[in-house]
């Protein structure tokens, strides 16, 4: 199957009953072919769109005192402010600042490992809208998610509710990054903006600025780009949905190269990702077994597990200071 560029697909035929069954089946054998795949007909609206873009602009926009007033080292659980190269995918540098935000809650005390990533966000006092911005966003990424889940539940002939308890009311554990990349390549010299990475969680609802390019998908060896579609979403699947359905469906490798020189790039992730202490249901679909991760390292059964792995591995500043005991 040779592809140029990615498959649309337009999750509104849902409400259309001439229609729905044919935008599941298409949700599966793209997942199951692509892994990768733009999204319309969402429902997000614009209004909200245009001002989570605006607010995450002016917050790149603050001075270094602000933005490093929330810097990540000041956080056990891995969230604020990240500087630019202070990132590592694969051991190589990642050309990027951002903003980590989690679910917003107390931090846990004692118990596995992995719950020290539970706790509050770092949120800048010069500006208060990023909090309200970014509050409602995942309020409202989180329900298109789930909407998605339940659809490929029933595409993979399980119960609608399979994947529910993974995620539980108030037990998800979804992450947002406001990502800027400032422009380092040339025109025979492409950077690294991001490295080759699965992603580690269940599913990714990917906002990139209109007009801008970058991210790439390895589909059968060969890279595709995936510029910004207006209206749209890039979603992929990640390795805990390929672990729950034994690799029918592939958690697709992805890179994003760095802007040309003079210019940026604002994205913004919403990773969709089970409770900590949560395994993925096993569905009985014969896939093609587990990919290989880059670093050779084995998805883990319970996504905490998996979680800190990659914080670790991609903060190794944050990890020293915080969790030192666990990098021996």
């Amino acid at each position: 199957m040779t592809l140029d560029s990615l498959p649309i697909l337009d999750i509104s035929q849902l409400d259309d009953p001439d229609k729905a069954e044919a935008f599941k089946k298409q949700l599966r054998e793209v997942t199951h072919d692509v892994g990768f795949f733009y999204l319309v007909g969402h429902g997000i609206p614009q209004t909200l769109i245009d001002e989570v873009l605006d607010v995450s602009r002016r917050f790149f926009a603050l001075s270094e005192e602000a933005k490093l007033s929330i810097e990540n080292i000041h956080s056990p659980q891995f969230r604020g402010y990240t500087r630019t190269g202070k990132e590592l995918t694969n051991g190589e540098i990642d050309w990027r600042e951002q903003i980590d935000i989690g679910e917003e809650r107390a931090a846990v005390d004692g118990g596995e490992d992995y719950w020290r990533l539970e706790g509050p966000n770092l949120w800048p006092a010069q500006l208060p809208e990023l909090e309200t911005a970014f509050t409602e966003w995942r309020t409202q990424l989180s329900a298109l998610a789930l909407r998605l889940m339940r659809t490929w539940a029933v595409a993979l002939d399980a119960p609608e509710d399979v994947f529910d308890e993974a995620f539980g009311e108030d037990r998800a554990f979804s992450l947002i990054k406001i990502v800027r990349y400032p422009g380092t390549s040339d025109d025979n010299n492409p950077q690294q903006g991001v490295g080759a990475h699965r992603d580690g969680g269940v599913l990714t609802l990917l906002l990139v600025e209109p007009d801008k390019a970058g991210l790439q998908v390895e589909h059968e060896g060969e890279w595709i780009d995936a510029p910004s579609l207006p209206g749209a979403f890039v979603v992929n699947i990640g390795e805990m949905l390929e672990l729950a359905t034994n690799g029918y469906l592939k958690a697709t490798l992805h890179r994003v190269e760095s802007p040309k020189v003079g210019t940026d790039r604002i994205s913004i992730p919403f990773f969709f990702n089970p409770a900590l202490d949560a395994r993925m249901p096993h569905l009985a679909l014969e896939g093609d077994g587990l990919s290989v991760d880059p670093t050779n390292s084995p998805i883990l059964e319970t996504y905490g597990d998996n979680a800190l792995r990659y914080r670790l591995r991609a903060h190794p500043n944050v990890a020293e200071i915080h969790h030192s005991d666990l990098l021996a």
